[in-house]
């Protein structure tokens, strides 16, 4: 096994040949590390070529992991800004309370916490208010993307993911849904059951799946832009 690192367009990229290994892999690990398994004796510039083909993915896929990240690190501290729908909210922590609780206002998000409350315990109870915000909005905006698309799914499903949006079972019918949509614009979340829905007609991401998308959704791409930029 032969390693090296590379830089391209201001990323550092490690790439390792392996003898055994008949295709290119690339994958992005924790903090952003991206690395590209290749077999051996492909040459350089066959290797280079395939990274550069699928560079923008692999900013995405660096960014969104890094977007999880920062979210891991938040301390769940007074001062801190947390996003429901778009919208930054600050945080304000009374830890002198019977229990856990999470209230909204126009401008402030009031967490309750029990005095000692770890910082695991704290997101847990944060977990489970963006899922029920989720909860909240899911079932209209599915039946009205159901409607726009006259496609139906089985079911709708909320998990929390760390590389996908959504995902979509073809054979089940069932759409699963990232719960960090509720830190997102309303129209995010939009588009990503359009997107999941699509699937059901065409399981792959080929010419006739962006066009059945931009015909249900011509904004798509202004909002899929929104979507991998905001917090």
């Amino acid at each position: 096994m032969n390693k090296e690192e590379i830089v391209m367009e201001g990323l550092f990229i490690e790439i390792i040949r392996k003898r055994n290994m008949k295709n290119l892999y690339i994958r992005v690990k924790e903090k952003g590390m991206v690395t590209v398994s290749a077999p051996a004796k492909w040459k350089d510039e066959d290797i280079k070529r395939l990274i550069f083909k699928n560079l923008s993915k692999i900013r995405k896929m660096r960014d969104r992991i890094l977007d999880v990240e920062r979210e891991r690190s938040k301390e769940y501290i007074s001062g801190e800004y947390h996003y429901l729908w778009g919208k930054p909210y600050q945080l304000q922590v009374n830890e002198r309370g019977r229990k856990c609780k999470i209230e909204k206002t126009p401008t402030n998000i009031f967490f309750t916490v029990k005095e000692g409350t770890t910082r695991k315990e704290k997101e847990k109870v944060f977990v489970e208010w963006y899922r029920q915000e989720l909860k909240k909005v899911l079932p209209t905006m599915a039946q009205e993307c159901e409607k726009k698309t006259g496609i139906s799914a089985n079911e709708f499903r909320i998990k929390n993911m760390k590389t996908r949006w959504g995902t979509c079972n073809v054979h089940e019918g069932r759409i699963w849904i990232n719960l960090q949509l509720a830190k997102k614009p309303m129209d995010c979340l939009e588009y990503v059951l359009i997107h999941e829905l699509v699937h059901l007609l065409e399981k792959n991401h080929t010419s006739r799946f962006y066009r059945l998308v931009e015909d249900f959704y011509p904004t798509w791409k202004e909002t899929k832009k929104r979507l991998d930029r905001t917090p």
